[in-house]
Parts: structure tokens; C-alpha cells; sequence
């Protein structure tokens, strides 16, 4: 309840982007103290079970809940966070070149809904200072996952460079890759989800990751991560892209430009929508991507997960595991444990042997 009671409460009357770079700076340098590492595992880790245990992706994952891509923009609390109870986590989203992002204020809670409300617009310090975190850092207890995307300045007819850039910088140092083509927050760049654009993109981050398993000597896998605002037949049309891509799975989803059913006098403000009005809308995602491919194409559940009920329903809609964002800033890292243990409880009273059992279970 440390963080409940004591932290919380100071971090939420700070602006919210000082308090994220004060605990992710925290996180980063807490860390180098001797011990630390050790009395966060034991207060916030996991106890990795076989029946929790997911091989995916050629990955072992101890865990089903992960950490989403947008609190760790530039790798600086790995070590930290993969103490913190996750099963695994994304770093970025990470952009070849440095830059700024949106203009400030960007970032806003909405605690009456249980959301944050978000136009970062991916500010992050570049694929080169990301490379040299994570080679500081490069033995980890969890999958380490990197978010690409493409810079600001780059069009979108030459968005593929800048992912096939970030492939090439990082690729030792990602234990798989994610392609973001679904924040609300850089012009245009949802237009890549759509027609011969998403196509050409895939088909070149294809490319450049077989190149680089050549060059390296070790596989590793591609997801694409989706928005939650597409119709039917969007929908239809980038998974059946995804799939053919030869991509290894896709993440639903992003934040939503919704703002149905919001009481917080920030609803309005411009940017993407996580928390608890996304909870229905992604599983339902999830739902549909699981009947359309048959559950052949992995997925990664993310949107509105507060509680062990709601990481198990999105299971049972199709994720082979969970990622959580914005239930870490409202609840804090004890959150992940309690997740965790939630989730088995459900899947051991439903006479589940094994997590793998679960996923898909409602189609059935």
C-alpha cells in the first residue's frame, strides 16, 4: 500500500508528465543502489509458475501481464520495471532521430473515469541513445519488447526507412519488435494502417528484419500494435495484411480519439484515450481478431485493465497475454502481483491447467 497511501497521493498534485519523468528517473538511478533491485522483487515481483508460463514468439514469458510501450520512452528504468512484477515489457515508442514531441501540456488524468488522456506525440531521445541503454542493460529476467515508429518530419511515403532504421539500430538489443502505426498523436500516421500503405510498410520492416537475422544470426518477431477506431471492414482488411505479412502477431490495441461516456472536465482535451473506457471496446477487438484468424494469429490485450477480470476476459476473448498502462499509474506496482495471482485464481477455478487453455475459451 506504499504507493497508494504515501506516493500517490504526492505524484497526482504534480503535473503528470513531471511526476512520470520523476519516477521513471527515479526507477533509472534508484536501481544502481545496492539492494534495491532485490527489496523491489520482494515486495513487488512475481512468482513464475509453469502454469503461468507462455511460450511465444520462440519467447518464454513468466508471466501473462506486461507493460504497454509509452511509460519507458527511452529505456531508462528497465532493470526497475522488470522488477516490478511483469511478465514482460515494451520500451519506446522510439524514433530513429531525437525529438520533442507535442507541445506542453500533453498529458492529463482523469481520475473520475479511471483514463489519462494523452498527445505526447512519440518525444523520445532516438534509436542511438535507446541502443545504449539497453546494451548497459543487457541481462534481463523479462522479454524486453521494442515499440518503432517513425519521426514527425518523415511523410508517410517514406515512413519505411524510418522503421527499417530503428530495426537496424536496435535489433540486438530487442527480444521482439512492435510497429506503431496507431498513435492518434503523429499526423497521418494512422493512414499507414489502411490500404497499399500498410501493405509496402510491412512487406519493407519484413525485409529489413530478415536482413538483420542474417546478419546476426537469431530470428526475432514483428507484431503490429492497432487502434481500436476502425470499422468492420478496416478491421478485416489489417489483420488479413498482418497475417499474410508474415508478422508474428498484432497488439490491440492503442488509445481510442473516443470519449463516450467521460465526466472529467479534461474529456475534451485533444490526444488518445487509455484507462477504463477503453476496457470493452479492446476486448471486443481482441474478440474479433481471434474469430477472424482462427486464433492462429497471436495476440497481446491491452486497453482498460484494471482488474484480474479484466485481464482474464480479455484472454478468454483471445490474448495469449495482457499489457497494462494506465491501472500502473492509478494503482502503482503492486498492481502486477495482484493481476497475476487474480488471473490464476480465475483460471484454476474454471479447471484451466494452464494459461495457454484460457485464451480463446468464449469462442469455444
Amino acid at each position: 500500500m506504499l504507493y497508494r497511501n504515501i506516493f500517490k497521493p504526492v505524484l497526482f498534485r504534480m503535473d503528470p508528465e513531471k511526476a512520470h519523468h520523476l519516477v521513471i528517473g527515479g526507477l533509472g538511478a534508484g536501481v544502481r543502489i545496492p539492494g534495491t533491485l532485490a527489496a523491489m522483487n520482494s515486495m513487488y515481483g512475481i512468482t513464475s509458475t509453469p502454469d503461468m508460463t507462455t511460450e511465444l514468439f520462440g519467447i518464454t514469458f513468466p508471466g501473462p501481464v506486461g507493460l504497454a510501450a509509452g511509460l519507458d520512452k527511452n529505456a531508462q528504468a528497465v532493470p526497475g520495471l522488470s522488477a516490478s512484477g511483469f511478465g514482460f515489457m515494451e520500451v519506446g515508442t522510439v524514433t530513429p532521430q531525437p525529438q520533442p514531441g507535442n507541445e506542453q501540456p500533453r498529458l492529463f488524468r482523469l481520475p473520475s473515469d479511471r483514463a489519462l488522456v494523452n498527445r505526447m506525440g512519440f518525444n523520445n531521445e532516438g534509436a542511438d541513445a535507446m541502443a545504449a541503454r539497453l546494451k548497459e542493460w543487457n541481462a534481463r529476467p523479462i522479454p524486453i519488447a521494442v515499440n518503432i515508429g517513425k519521426n514527425k518530419v518523415t511523410p508517410n511515403e517514406q515512413a519505411a526507412s524510418d522503421y527499417e532504421s530503428c530495426i537496424r539500430t536496435l535489433y540486438p538489443y530487442a527480444d521482439f519488435f512492435v510497429v506503431n502505426i496507431s498513435s492518434p498523436n503523429t499526423p497521418d500516421l494512422r493512414n499507414l494502417q489502411h490500404g497499399n500503405e500498410l501493405k509496402e510498410l510491412l512487406a519493407a520492416v519484413m525485409a529489413e528484419m530478415k536482413r538483420q537475422e542474417q546478419q546476426h544470426g537469431s530470428a526475432k518477431s514483428v507484431l503490429v500494435k492497432i487502434a481500436p477506431d476502425v470499422s468492420t471492414a478496416e478491421l478485416e482488411y489489417m489483420v488479413d495484411t498482418i497475417q499474410s505479412s508474415g508478422a508474428a502477431g498484432l497488439i490491440a490495441t492503442n488509445t481510442t480519439l473516443s470519449r463516450e461516456g467521460l465526466t472529467h472536465p479534461d474529456a475534451g482535451q485533444a490526444g488518445g484515450l487509455s484507462g477504463r473506457p477503453l476496457t470493452e471496446r479492446s476486448t471486443e477487438i481482441i474478440a474479433s481478431v481471434y474469430r477472424q484468424t482462427g486464433g492462429k494469429l497471436p495476440i497481446i490485450g491491452c486497453g482498460g485493465i484494471f482488474s484480474s477480470q479484466d485481464a482474464y476476459d480479455k484472454i478468454k476473448a483471445g490474448s495469449s497475454l495482457v499489457e497494462i498502462y494506465t491501472s500502473f499509474i492509478y494503482e502503482g506496482p503492486q498492481v502486477t502481483r495482484e493481476l497475476h495471482n487474480g488471473i490464476r485464481e480465475l483460471m484454476k477455478r474454471d479447471g484451466f491447467a494452464h494459461i495457454s487453455e484460457a485464451v480463446g475459451a468464449d469462442h469455444r
